[in-house]
Parts: structure tokens; sequence; C-alpha cells
């Protein structure tokens, strides 16, 4: 346990005290946006199916907006599409509440609940792309990048969990609208001081050949892709089934507490991912994972009390981190790295467009059939992950660098860091400077992100 906490100590140097801290608090106004758009409009509108075109708007528009955002960090740099994007959200964002509060009709409300999901600053993946890129360049080994992704992934299991918890305390004591007003601000504050942080020059943007040239992905690529989406229908389909057993058991306020158990738990199996033996490879971490998504999430279906429940679904929740921290760390090695912040961003979009359809057809379910066929859903979403990772044979070898990238910072800067700390950047090529051990074929990157 004591090399774990000094792995993470590793991690924290590198990036510096203050950037987890507001990666963190970036990540936050997503993780209240969804629920705080749906309870406002379905509080100004009287109407839970205009509430839902809202909110399914919102979840479409960051669903194919965050890969164009990543695109374009990869290509222009995080500080500025951050920037740009940060504060744009923060108007939209203001702008909704505005017009829910207004009683616009669902059309245009629905148009400017879409511009808040596009413009969401993709902070989660920008943070885990900018941690991973401090982390090669200063030529540390797999296990501290395996605990970055780790660290980077509990983040967001925490934002995830204290972003509703955020909401319901608002609404409890003021309304869903003060939500959304403080989700705004905060983007603006802590997502403007995210993009313009020193460490956003050190992610190295693609060359002008690069980005002129589109680089291929492997088939490997979208089969993990299409495991992150089928993870976000788990969540949906777990949502739509605690939510609709806790209204059948009479107990409907405890929903959001056995959901954000589940989160909890999920946040400490994230942690401890960075404890796991380097020996033990990417794909066989993936195959596990997924094994254990499907045993936890089959005594979903026989739930019937909500001890029961809180007990199977924190269970389940040791399952959740870990399969999502390797499908991240398999990505990063098989991507090029002139692509890696467009397929981070795909990662966590894919996630939240799961999440999205699988809630509307799983909610329909549960309220035609029960809570069991809500968790159907869950289990042949986990079956299907399941089978993608024992089909799939990713290969996690040494990160392919792919084409040129040209470096944003000051290479006389530079090369004094190096006579400081004795570390060499990659090269353009992506090849390591002297001194610096080429990682082993079979060294995983890790596994343990948080809207």
């Amino acid at each position: 346990m004591s090399g774990t906490f000094r792995t993470y100590r590793e991690v924290v140097a590198l990036t510096g005290p203050v950037l987890p801290v507001l990666s963190f608090l970036g990540r936050l106004p997503t993780a209240m946006c969804q629920l705080g758009s749906l309870l406002l409009v379905a509080e100004t509108s009287g109407s839970l199916a205009t509430a839902g075109l809202v909110g399914g708007a919102l979840a479409a528009g960051q669903t194919l907006g965050g890969p164009v955002l990543g695109r374009m960090a990869d290509r222009h740099g995080q500080r500025t599409v951050v920037l740009a994007a940060a504060l744009v959200n923060a108007v939209a964002v203001t702008a909704l509440v505005l017009a829910a509060l207004d009683r616009t009709a669902t059309l245009p409300l629905a148009l400017v609940g879409a511009l808040a999901g596009a413009s969401v600053p993709q902070v989660g993946p920008m943070a885990r792309t900018r941690s991973v890129a401090l982390a090669r360049q200063s030529g540390a080994d797999e296990r501290v990048v395996a605990a970055v992704l780790s660290f980077e992934g509990t983040l967001d299991e925490v934002s995830f969990v204290l972003g509703p918890a955020f909401v319901g305390l608002a609404v409890a004591f003021a309304h869903p609208a003060a939500a959304l007003f403080v989700a705004a601000g905060t983007l603006a504050v802590c997502g403007t001081w995210f993009a313009l942080h020193p460490t956003a020059a050190r992610v190295r943007r693609a060359s002008r050949t690069a980005s002129s040239v589109r680089t291929g992905l492997s088939g490997q690529v979208y089969a993990l892709r299409t495991a992150m989406v089928l993870q976000g229908a788990m969540f949906g389909a777990s949502q739509a089934g605690i939510t609709a057993l806790t209204e059948r058991l009479g107990q409907p306020g405890q929903a959001g507490l056995v959901y954000a158990a589940m989160g909890v738990m999920s946040a400490v199996a994230g942690l401890a991912m960075a404890a796991v033996p380097a020996r033990i490879q990417l794909t066989t971490r993936w195959r596990a994972a997924t094994a254990a998504l499907i045993v936890l999430s089959v005594p979903l279906l026989f739930v019937t009390s909500l001890w029961a429940l809180y007990a199977v679904v924190v269970v389940l929740g040791v399952a959740y981190a870990p399969h999502l921290i390797t499908i991240f760390g398999l990505t990063e090695r098989i991507v090029p790295e002139s692509r890696l912040a467009e397929s981070m961003a795909f990662l966590t979009s894919g996630i939240v467009g799961g999440q999205a359809l699988a809630l509307a057809v799983s909610g329909r379910l549960a309220e035609t059939q029960g809570p069991p066929a809500a968790f159907a859903v869950a289990v042949g979403a986990a079956v299907l992950c399941g089978a993608l990772a024992w089909g799939s044979r990713p290969d996690p070898g040494p990160r392919d660098p792919g084409p040129e990238r040209a470096e944003e910072r000051d290479p006389g800067a530079e090369r004094a860091q190096e006579r400081r700390t004795g570390s060499h950047r990659l090269s353009p090529s992506g090849d390591r400077g002297p001194g610096l051990p080429t990682p082993a074929a079979a060294a995983p990157p890790g596994c343990a992100r948080s809207s």
C-alpha cells in the first residue's frame, strides 16, 4: 500500500498540486448539468416530456461535440480550444437557465441545450491527455503512467458522484436554476484557469503535415469505443432500474444514494488499480474486468429489497472503474499521439451517449415490465462488453507516436529543464532520448473518466 501512495505522489509531482484540483472542479459542472437541466425544465415547463427532450439534446450535443473538440485540441493545442469552449459553455448554460425560467418554447430550448452539450470543454479527456503527456515526456515508467490513468479515472468517478449531489442540495434549499448558475460560474473560472495553466503548453500539437493527413485507426480502437458505449449503457440501465425499484419499494429518495454508493466504491477500486502488478497485461485486465461486470451484474435481476439493492450495487461498483481505466489505458497505447485527445473525448462521449440511450429505453421497460427488465439491459450490455474483450486482441505494445507533432514550448527553456532534471522529452518521431528505457511491449500503461 505504501508503494501505491508513493506512486501517486510521483503523479502529483508530475502535474503539480494545482492541476488536479482545477481539472476536478472543471469536471463538476458537466456532472451537474445533465440532472440540473432535467429538474429545471421539468419544474418550469411542468412537462417531463419537455425535460426529457432538452436533456436528450444536451446529451446528444456532448456526444457529437466532444470528439470534434478533441480533434481541434490535437491540431491547435489545448489552450485555445479549452479556453474558447469553457467560455462558450458557461454562456450557453446561463442562456439555458434564463430560457427555461422565461418558459421558452420546447424547440428553442432544446437547441440551447444542444449548444450547451456541444460546447462542454471536455476537461476530463484533456486532463487525461495532458497528464499522460507529462508522464511520457519526463521518462516515467509504465507504472507511473498507469497511476496517472487511475488517478484521472478516480477524479471522473468522484465528480460523477458529487455533481448530482450538489444539484440535489441546491434543489432542496433553493432552486434547480441555482445549481446551473453555480455550474456556469465554476466552469468559467476553473475551465479558464485549466486552459491557461502552464502545463497546457507541454502537450505537443499535431504538425501541419499530421493535421492535413488524417491518421488511420485500427479496428481495435473502434472495439474499445464500442465497449465504452456499452459501459455507458450499463450506467443508464442501472440508473433506470434503481429508480424504478426504489419507487416500487416506496422510498424514491434512496435512488440517488444507492447510485452514489456505487460511484464511491468504483472510485475506491479505481485508486486501487495502481497496485495491480505491471506483469498483468492490459488485455488480461480488460477481460477480467468484463468477466466481473457480467458476474456481478446478474444478481441485479433478483433484487427485491432496498438493502439487497445497496449490497449488489456497491459490489458491482468494484468492476466499473477497472473496466473504464483499462479501456483508457489500451486506447492511450494504440492510437497515434496526434489523435490522443480526440480518442479520449470519443470514449467519454461514448459513455454519455450510451447512458442517455439506455436510460430512455430501459426507463420505458421499467415502467411497463418492472425493474428487472431495466436491469436486464445492464446485464446484456455487460455480456456484449465481454464478447468484445474476449474477441478482440488490442496490442498494447510501445505507444504509436503517430505523425510528427510540433512543440508549443520554447526549445531553449526545454533544454534548460532537461539539464536541471536530467530528463529527455520524446523526439518528434516519438523515440526517447538517450538514457531512457524503451517501454517493454508487455508492460501495461494502466487502468482507472469523471462529466
